[in-house]
């Protein structure tokens, strides 16, 4: 019987609320599908950042390399300053452990509220694969002349040839896995580029070189298009059946991102995975840490537990992840009044316990 060692980070305001949710499916499901999940707390977040100075450790970093997989809660605290946690801890971990890949499902489940006019769950079903760990987010780049009236700003985007290859692999590999045969494709799956070659011309020149050289020479089954970054967002409003998987780098995949998780119905079913398919990888849900709603049980469990979901099917218990969904998908188009917080028609934990009773059905 597998056995999975989960590092369990709960993080601040309802970030432990929807977290224990979500372990609450993942031990259901374990005890159907035939494994076993071997669950360890840790305390990262604005309180102990609060109480000890610390976001995360160094040793922690170690700690955590020791375990299959992280389930992320939220990280965020009204009373730190923005950027202290996110850098401190969410960054941190991301680059340390060399999570190159943010994995960001665009799903609309049924039954929720799409802002697209005549969009449905057939019309919103594609992947971004974002590079996670380059661009503009190395913190490449500095001030001259700081406070004053000539001060210069400069922060630059920097890839290498080996960050945008180990990206553009993983997503044709999944596009040969998991694509769904984008519409006007015939019968191929779809990787497409997401790019800005008309003016960002040497890093994009790299990614788009690098892109059909790999397309024609290790994945020729699989179909390549390109589209500028500012067209991508226009066809992810018009046309969002277009798309099978999308491959971008990091600046433009945080915001075309963004954009799909509010077309699939906002923040409170949205969740990613930060991905090092040769490590450890971390899986979370995409809304922030809502601490008004600390406590209260009225917040939205359901994008924690899809993210249990895509951290069972990376760690490759496909029949349990299919399952989780299809579950979501009951839920949301049959029993849920709304997403939003205090809305749902139920408690968090009664979310939690109508899945898990489906699962375990």
């Amino acid at each position: 019987m597998a056995s999975y060692n989960i590092a369990v980070i709960g993080g601040d305001g309802t970030g432990p609320e929807v977290a224990a949710e979500a372990v609450k499916v993942l031990k259901t499901a374990a005890t159907k599908f035939g494994f076993s999940v071997n669950l360890t707390d840790f305390d990262f977040g604005g309180e102990r950042y609060m109480r000890t100075g610390e976001t995360l450790p160094d040793t922690a970093v170690e700690d955590l390399r020791k375990f299959d997989a992280i389930l992320l809660g939220a990280i965020g605290h009204p009373d730190v300053k923005p950027g202290i946690l996110e850098k401190g801890i969410l960054l941190k971990a991301r680059f340390e452990l060399d999570q190159y890949i943010n994995l960001r499902p665009v799903k609309l489940f049924p039954g929720v509220e799409c802002p697209l006019k005549n969009k449905g769950p057939e019309d919103i079903d594609y992947v971004v694969v974002r590079e996670n760990t380059g661009d503009a987010y190395t913190g490449a780049g500095g001030f001259t002349m700081k406070g004053t009236s000539q001060e210069v700003a400069v922060q630059s985007a920097v890839y290498s040839r080996f960050q945008v290859d180990r990206a553009l692999k993983y997503a044709f590999e999944y596009a040969r896995k998991y694509g769904k045969k984008a519409r006007g494709k015939g019968d191929k799956n779809t990787l497409a580029l997401c790019g800005k070659t008309n003016v960002l011309t040497f890093i994009y020149d790299l990614w788009e070189r690098a892109f059909h050289e790999m397309g024609k020479k290790d994945y020729p089954e699989i179909a390549r298009d390109y589209y500028h970054v500012d067209a991508t967002c226009m066809w992810m409003v018009k046309n969002p059946e277009w798309f099978d998987v999308i491959v971008t780098g990091n600046m433009f995949g945080d915001i075309i991102t963004d954009l799909g998780a509010i077309t699939q119905g906002g923040m409170g079913i949205a969740a990613g995975g930060n991905i090092n398919p040769e490590g450890v990888s971390m899986f979370e849900p995409i809304g922030g840490s809502a601490p008004k709603y600390t406590g209260k049980n009225v917040i939205n469990p359901l994008a924690a537990i899809c993210a249990a979901q895509m951290m069972l099917q990376t760690l490759g218990e496909e029949k349990a992840s299919q399952k989780i969904e299809e579950v979501v998908k009951t839920v949301t188009g049959t029993k849920l009044k709304s997403l939003a917080a205090g809305k749902m028609g139920y408690g968090t934990t009664e979310v939690g316990d109508m899945v898990a009773e489906m699962v375990a059905d």
